[in-house]
């Protein structure tokens, strides 16, 4: 009778002489490439758009080309609850600062708000109310201290809700292109939407201020930048930078450079160097020429280029006491976790199979949850490992 191991070598021969393959872990890192992710999501029947970590929890909520939303949990992948109701792609999903309601918003103009029921867990949410108004959503963003919204919209119009009422607080007009991109400042008192800069003061005392405080325009040189497609507010609220469609990057008292002409700006974030840093800042930003620029803005010196292969799509800024740390996210299908102080690169994050089309920080900034074009979220950590 034939040994276990002969009988093991005759089919190998067997499977040599029929010319059988058989696939190894290395042809399938081969295939795949390598992926270093802690957690995966794969709910979405199409590209994902938009993905945010709850302010606390082991959660995020995502949107996608499906039309649908998900919260879930980072840890093992469970759907939380899905959230439906859009009829076109869901391009922003956020939660308040709170993390007790949930903003979807959609290319078809709906802003669909959701909220925890109970206190127990965040287990179970229920649909809220729906807001009307935009034409198609480009973005949302919840106030840093209350429960008011922001959304910017196709149609070069900006609205703000009161939640969980609904009541709309005030429609900003004055663009005359869509609105691409709008921040609070951090503490709470100013709102910069912008395809052209403009800003107002949020309602004060009860009082409503619909007039623009300032209003730069491409009639101003400094800000002729083909249409403006990111913005930053720096920790103290007292400054603001601009990117363009054309490569140019503005603070709002100067101009930097650092990126090629004609590539478009797509992130700009601050960075906290040292806990006790005062001044301007840091500003950092990234363009579709997957440069990203670390500019310390006391002394208007470009400190250090980073880079990626393809477009930066995402910057992200982790929090205090690890501000000096900086994650970023490309559509040459990866993130990465650098040191801002000096520019080396701490962990790169690999999984997706297609370019990563936004990020979010949570607990803490220990991990970053992605949103892939492929179809597929994926957690990390943001720490490097001993084996790194």
């Amino acid at each position: 009778m034939a040994t276990e191991k002969s009988r093991n070598h005759e089919i190998d021969q067997m499977a040599q002489e029929e010319g059988d393959q058989f696939i190894t872990p290395d042809d399938v890192l081969a295939e795949h490439g390598e992926d270093n992710s802690v957690q995966g999501f794969t709910a979405h029947q199409a590209s994902v758009f938009t993905v945010a970590m709850h302010p606390t929890e082991a959660l995020a909520v995502s949107g996608g080309e499906d039309d649908l939303g998900y919260i879930w949990d980072i840890t093992d992948g469970e759907v939380i609850v899905k959230l439906t109701g859009h009829t076109d792609s869901v391009t922003s999903a956020t939660w308040s600062s709170d993390g007790e309601m949930i903003a979807t918003g959609g290319m078809d103009g709906r802003v669909r708000i959701w909220r925890r029921v109970g206190r127990e867990n965040y287990r179970t949410w229920e649909f809220l109310t729906e807001l009307q108004g935009p034409d198609e959503v480009v973005f949302l963003r919840w106030h840093p201290k209350g429960n008011v919204l922001l959304a910017g919209s196709k149609d070069a119009s900006l609205w703000l809700w009161q939640l969980p009422s609904g009541n709309t607080m005030q429609v900003f007009t004055g663009h005359i292109s869509p609105v691409e991109c709008g921040e609070f400042t951090p503490d709470g008192t100013l709102r910069i939407p912008l395809k052209i800069l403009l800003g107002w003061r949020p309602h004060i005392l009860g009082s409503s201020f619909s007039t623009p405080i300032f209003k730069l325009t491409p009639d101003d040189a400094r800000f002729n930048l083909d249409g403006i497609t990111s913005l930053g507010v720096n920790p103290s609220s007292s400054l603001a930078v601009v990117g363009g469609a054309a490569g140019g990057v503005r603070e709002v008292v100067a101009t930097l450079g650092g990126h090629t002409e004609g590539e478009s700006i797509e992130a700009i974030q601050f960075v906290r160097l040292t806990n006790s840093e005062t001044g301007p800042g840091v500003a950092v930003t990234g363009a579709t020429d997957g440069k990203i620029c670390i500019w310390d803005l006391t002394t208007m010196r470009l400190r250090v280029t980073l880079e990626h292969q393809d477009a930066i799509t995402t910057l992200l800024s982790v929090p205090s006491p690890q501000g000096h740390l900086l994650v970023s996210a490309s559509a040459d299908k990866s993130l990465r976790t650098w040191n801002a102080r000096d520019g080396s690169l701490i962990r790169e994050h690999k999984g997706h199979q297609g370019p990563v089309l936004g990020a979010s920080l949570g607990l803490g900034g220990s991990v970053v949850v992605s949103a892939g074009d492929e179809g597929v979220c994926l957690v990390f950590t943001t720490e490097a490992t001993d084996d790194e």
